[in-house]
């Protein structure tokens, strides 16, 4: 049995606790060390998310690098852990995705220079550091105990747990340039976004514990994916329709909130608007891709046929929300807030390509995640070190920044690019491939979707128009343009949203035979074509 995956979850977890407990950071130096531990902590997850990824083998068993420790024996829980093609490439997502944020993160819990020498000062310097770079760190622990988890009790444990470490990270290491009233702003953002997701998961604790109800009655006592899963399949477990309907509505509800799907969203503006930038991607980049992960890996595997029955009317909320999504995002006038609303309507692609259940939605969909979270990232983390220069999130107090730092404004008009999804980058392949997986099955809400990416054009071009072109305005002239470590974040992201744009085959190489895998499950093949192909007699021209 290999411990790569353990080990994976292990070293973050190891050093979260580790950053926390170095010596106090009351000196510049103190405090680079502490950086330097945690991101090179982050660095070794990366390395062994990477190996993981590496050997897992798209042709072999679904579920491999299988682990199971006996945790509470008596309910048949184990802490097991195994990987297929899906949980790879969004664990392998966040391996990159949390040393890039530690970097632009870089300051963010630095004292303020206008409390140098004071009692606040010394007070923050102590243990702000430290705190914040181990809450990074406990936050991918659990994100990717979350990917990796095979045992339904396991999964649910982690899916709660991030929220700690997140709301912290929200409601203490807040946005600088939220204005006066930021600490209260925050201090909400905070709250809203634990008690919704709080009230998600009480609903999915009530499903589990009914789930494993309904299971031991008919002799399946526990809460192996793999175990429930072979037993839905084979007909040894049967929930009924409304037993069945019932419990597919808890864990989706949960995921739904997570995810975040219409008109269960409203806490993510919130909660990206007055983070930093890296927790603003940690949020809508990483903990918000466990929910649509759970959806094709729970939802889909446990409830087939609950999950058709809804399918019409989650792919109804999923248009909604990519519209909604979209229109607000064009009328937004905080920058940090616009990225929010446009990532709720990219959530909608991803929700609509899941439960279109075709092979292209499907596909689209997990590539959608990895490459939303890629894109994403490049576009909130370049919008962070512009709004961390002029100390202002209001789109009205930027113009001409093109003029004065070209290299900014050239990475933020690829991330807009990426975002409205351009051919050659890597989100046009996803959303291709969605709408191209929702029309062949239900045509109406393909055709209406398309709209999304015209409203995407709108924000996108209409933000970089606002804030990069024009005359240079007063406030903007002394911004300087990307640092050394700067631009070692963007980079990454930049090429790897032009590679996946340009050969994404080895992402659907990983993921393609687990889409087959689900689709078996819930017993789904892709519609005929309403006009098949018929060979010609004789090859004679008519």
């Amino acid at each position: 049995m290999s411990a790569l995956l353990s080990a994976t979850c292990a070293v973050p977890a190891v050093g979260a606790v580790l950053t926390a407990a170095l010596p106090a950071g009351s000196t510049e130096s103190r405090r680079r060390t502490t950086k330097a531990v945690a991101l090179a902590v982050s660095a070794v997850t990366l390395v062994l998310a990477a190996v993981a990824a590496a050997r897992f083998d798209p042709h072999g068993a679904r579920y491999q690098l299988t682990e199971s420790y006996s945790w509470i024996r008596s309910f048949g829980i184990t802490f097991s852990l195994g990987v297929d093609g899906i949980g790879a490439a969004l664990a392998l997502l966040t391996a990159v995705l949390v040393p890039v944020v530690m970097l632009a993160s870089w300051h963010d819990a630095d004292p303020e220079p206008r409390d140098a020498g004071t009692e606040a000062a010394t007070f923050e310097s102590r243990r702000r550091t430290q705190g914040f770079f181990a809450l990074i760190l406990a936050v991918e622990a659990m994100v990717l105990v979350s990917f990796y988890a095979t045992d339904v009790f396991v999964f649910y444990v982690f899916f709660e747990a991030m929220l700690i470490p997140m709301y912290f990270l929200i409601g203490g290491f807040g946005d600088r340039a939220g204005g006066p009233d930021s600490a209260r702003q925050r201090s909400y953002a905070a709250v809203k976004f634990l008690l919704y997701n709080l009230l998600g998961g009480l609903v999915m604790l009530a499903a589990v514990i009914g789930l494993y109800v309904v299971a031991q009655d008919q002799g399946v006592g526990t809460f192996d994916l793999q175990a429930l899963t072979s037993a839905v399949a084979d007909g040894r477990l049967q929930l009924g329709g409304t037993a069945e309907k019932a419990l597919f509505l808890g864990f989706f509800f949960a995921f739904a909130v997570k995810a975040p799907l219409w008109p269960l969203h409203t806490w993510l503006p919130n909660a990206m608007g007055e983070s930093t930038a890296g927790t603003a991607v940690l949020i809508t980049a990483v903990v918000d891709k466990v929910g649509t992960f759970a959806m094709l890996r729970f939802c889909l595997g446990l409830f087939p046929d609950a999950s058709k029955a809804f399918a019409p009317a989650i792919l109804v909320l999923s248009l909604i929300g990519i519209v909604y999504g979209a229109l607000l995002a064009i009328g937004q006038k905080d920058i940090k807030r616009l990225v929010a609303y446009a990532s709720i309507s990219h959530f909608g692609f991803i929700i609509m390509g899941i439960f279109a259940m075709t092979s292209q939605g499907q596909s689209g969909a997990t590539l959608y995640m990895v490459n939303h979270g890629i894109s994403t990232a490049a576009w909130m983390l370049v919008a962070g070190f512009l709004i961390s220069r002029r100390g202002s999130r209001l789109i009205a107090d930027y113009g001409g920044v093109q003029k004065v730092a070209p290299v900014l404004a050239g990475t933020f008009l690829i991330g807009g690019l990426a975002t409205l999804s351009l051919p050659g980058l890597a989100p046009f392949v996803s959303e291709f491939l969605v709408l191209v997986g929702t029309f062949t099955r239900y045509p109406a809400i393909g055709i209406v979707a398309t709209f999304g990416i015209v409203l995407a054009a709108l924000y996108a071009l209409l933000l970089y128009q606002r804030t990069m072109t024009g005359p240079v305005k007063e406030g903007v002239r002394a911004i300087p343009d990307l640092k050394v470590r700067e631009l070692a974040v963007v980079a990454p992201l930049v090429a790897l949203t032009i590679l996946l744009g340009v050969y994404p085959k080895p992402l659907t190489d990983l993921v393609n035979p687990s889409v087959d895998a689900t689709l078996s499950q819930i017993h789904r093949t892709d519609p005929a074509p309403a006009h098949p192909v018929t060979a010609s007699s004789g090859g004679e021209q008519k």
